[in-house]
């Protein structure tokens, strides 16, 4: 479930799995059941989503801002302290790329079979996230005039995301649209938290639910009918390139009711959690102050390292520094911060500056 990011910093662990839950039943299910059920109305319709731009990625993304109203902003929220980057660029870029490898068998894979429409999804999957990945660096670049990953991280993602309900039903040159429109439009949304107020730290709305109309959108201007009939089965009617002009109808009905359950059963459903005793999702503010990581699972990915407030002020000198080799008296060097336990090494240090000590004592006496 993509929306889960939004919990982020401020939300109890345990209730967000029986949330999850009670969401993929009642909200995803159903929308995708309308979508790819023969008998679900989108379907009937002649709504065109071949990999879930409205099951997957409007639903979840709508549900990000559901979820972003009801808990409200995280403490320190506005100011400098939450005004930070991605503390591991590294992460995100290898993040990116699992998603983006992972994608090939996400959008491939909707052909059902090892055909030509599978290999069309794939190299329009792999187009429009270059493209929306570089069109989003380009937009950061004009702000900052620095060349970002992050930028071209999200961006990709972006492309990935609008491609998904088009990719088995467009061609290449399509897909460079998808990637620039994604990257732009979705840009320029992740501004919608600071005009309206919520808090979305990893802007799924702007990425997910904006980047999934954009797709669904799209789909309607560009689906071809003899993109579809690459697996030899398909019959649709296309979209504007094949001058099917109700097909844009259809497809903004569909994100429409998408958009719409979504935000409505997201907000029932923790409305409801939040009457139930114990599962408020919702952690308070003592909690939110040390971290939810170490108040919730007791351990975090990254435990500080602390120095010895004395560590060189009092010790002798050599080449090598305070403490370094040929000095009377070792460094203590750095200790593990938080519950770390003090290491036998260090305690060995910490022994002997101590023993040695007490020798100059006598001496002085």
């Amino acid at each position: 479930m993509l929306a889960v990011g939004v919990f982020a910093e401020h939300s109890r662990i345990a209730p967000i799995l029986v949330f999850v839950f009670c969401w993929s039943t009642l909200v995803y299910d159903p929308i995708a059941c309308w979508t790819w059920n023969s008998n679900g109305w989108s379907f009937v319709l002649g709504g065109l989503d071949f990999a879930g731009g409205t099951p997957v990625h409007i639903s979840s993304g709508t549900a990000a801002l559901a979820i972003s109203v009801y808990l409200g902003r995280r403490r320190g929220y506005g100011t400098e302290r939450l005004a930070y980057k991605p503390h591991n660029t590294s992460y995100v870029v290898l993040g990116t790329v699992f998603l983006w490898f992972g994608w090939f068998g996400f959008n491939g894979g909707s052909a059902l079979s090892a055909n030509l429409r599978a290999v069309q999804a794939c190299i329009v999957t792999n187009l429009a996230a270059s493209v929306g990945g570089l069109t989003w660096m380009f937009w950061d670049w004009r702000l900052e005039r620095k060349w970002s990953a992050v930028g071209f991280c999200s961006g990709a993602i972006a492309g990935l995301v609008a491609i998904t309900p088009g990719s088995g039903f467009v061609g290449s040159p399509a897909a460079v649209a998808y990637g620039f429109l994604a990257g732009t439009i979705c840009n320029f949304a992740t501004q919608l938290k600071f005009i309206f107020g919520y808090d979305d730290c990893l802007d799924i709305f702007a990425s997910h639910a904006i980047g999934g109309i954009v797709g669904n959108i799209l789909t309607a201007l560009f689906a071809q009918s003899s993109v579809a009939a690459f697996d030899g089965i398909a019959a649709i009617p296309g979209g504007w390139f094949d001058h099917h002009w109700i097909q844009l109808g259809y497809q903004l009905a569909d994100s429409t009711a998408g958009l719409s359950y979504s935000f409505v059963m997201t907000s029932i459903i923790l409305w409801i959690i939040h009457f139930i005793p114990g599962l408020r999702l919702r952690c308070d503010e003592e909690t939110e102050i040390l971290g939810v990581d170490d108040a919730e699972l007791g351990e975090f990915a990254y435990d500080y390292v602390g120095f010895d407030a004395e560590l060189g002020a009092h010790l002798p000198h050599s080449g090598a520094g305070p403490g370094g080799v040929g000095a009377d008296v070792p460094a203590l060097g750095t200790v593990g911060g938080g519950r770390e336990p003090r290491h036998s090494i260090t305690q060995v240090h910490r022994a002997k500056s101590v023993s040695s000590s007490e020798g100059r004592e006598k001496t002085v006496a």
